[in-house]
């Protein structure tokens, strides 16, 4: 009868291992974009700050937020080059 309740605790934590693995990693997902998109808001502000009186003004939104974030300074470039050619 022990060796019952043995196994059955056994596959709940090891149930409770594999769910808590499962939704762990959408959330340092979602927590690794988080800190890219705060990273791009800070490139982004840098660049309008030191840029703004020559008349370059990048829009802040979610996509050049992610652009800079992820790409960081190439990315950076590549959204000035965009706003340079395009607008």
């Amino acid at each position: 009868m022990e060796g019952k309740f043995v196994f059955i605790g056994l596959a709940g934590l090891l149930g409770l291992y594999l769910i808590g693995t499962a939704l762990f990693q959408p959330l340092r997902l979602l927590v690794r974009l988080a800190a890219c998109m705060l990273l791009g808001g800070g490139l982004l502000l840098a660049i309008n700050a030191v840029f703004g009186h020559l008349g370059l003004h990048i829009a802040i939104n979610p996509v050049t937020l992610l652009t800079a974030g992820v790409l960081q300074l190439p990315g950076v470039a590549l959204l000035v080059l965009v706003h340079y050619f395009i607008i």
